[in-house]
């Protein structure tokens, strides 16, 4: 049986880490990927743009690797060489809710996000880190349990944040094991989707970082209270029914034989 391995955040030393974002132009993830390097990680933006301009601008993270929703496959030798990888591309069609808009919300939004986390389980079979896990960051949004005035951002959010919640608890699944998923929720901040948001996204960077380093795997950074009420009641409802019907499955599995 694998077990967890100690984390990066451990001690809060990130010397020798590597950490790959995806949405690392944005403002949270341009945040995160300073905040990160000033601790001494290697920051890799996973990103639609240009890599070649991006890295001429001198913009964020150290090095930049072109990608497009749909072909996470080619992305397989880059998560090889990943200790921390962070999901944080999205897009908000906000009050749009065409067949259109919804299916890209739900592509970009929760599958793309869910089959990087499948390679990343992938490729950490297969490669020897140390003493240290290997992470997973989901920033799923605080959407996920409450109207943001756009629901296929809802829908996408909600979707992506039950797919976490099923891989936390699956106890069949014993390669997860090997692996720590955090959950970002995340209130509203500054940025291009949101530009009225109230909390500024260096803060928020700033505040993800802190909870990581106290060992959280339920990181909630929001001014609404009921939020740090309500996500973890979520997620322990999650917990007991997918637990449930999980350990019905392995009695089943264990009875076979």
């Amino acid at each position: 049986m694998l077990t967890l391995k100690h984390s990066y955040f451990d001690k809060n030393k990130l010397e020798g880490c590597r950490i790959g974002i995806t949405g690392a132009t944005g403002e949270l993830g341009s945040a995160l990927s300073k905040k990160l390097q000033e601790k001494g990680a290697f920051v890799i933006g996973l990103t639609h743009g240009s890599a070649l301009q991006l890295k001429a601008q001198h913009q964020g993270p150290q090095e930049w690797i072109q990608w497009e929703c749909g072909e996470e496959q080619l992305l397989q030798e880059t998560l090889k060489k990943l200790d921390i990888l962070i999901l944080n591309h999205g897009v908000n069609p906000k009050g749009k809710q065409s067949p259109a808009d919804i299916n890209s919300a739900l592509e970009i939004n929760a599958l793309s996000s869910w089959r990087l986390i499948e390679l990343f389980e992938q490729a950490n079979l297969t490669q020897n880190h140390q003493d240290r896990s290997r992470e997973i960051w989901v920033n799923t949004s605080e959407a996920e349990i409450q109207p943001a005035l756009s629901p296929a951002y809802e829908l996408s959010k909600r979707l992506l944040g039950n797919l976490v919640s099923i891989y936390w608890n699956n106890l069949s699944n014993q390669k997860r094991k090997s692996i720590r998923v955090r959950k970002l929720i995340l209130g509203p901040f500054r940025s291009k989707l949101n530009p009225i948001g109230v909390m500024p996204s260096n803060w928020v960077a700033d505040q993800i970082i802190f909870q990581a380093g106290l060992g959280l795997n339920l990181i909630i950074v929001t001014p609404n209270p009921l939020t740090y009420i309500i996500m973890p009641l979520v997620e322990l409802i999650r917990s007991i029914y997918t637990r449930s019907l999980s350990s019905l499955e392995l009695k089943e599995k264990n009875s076979e034989f």
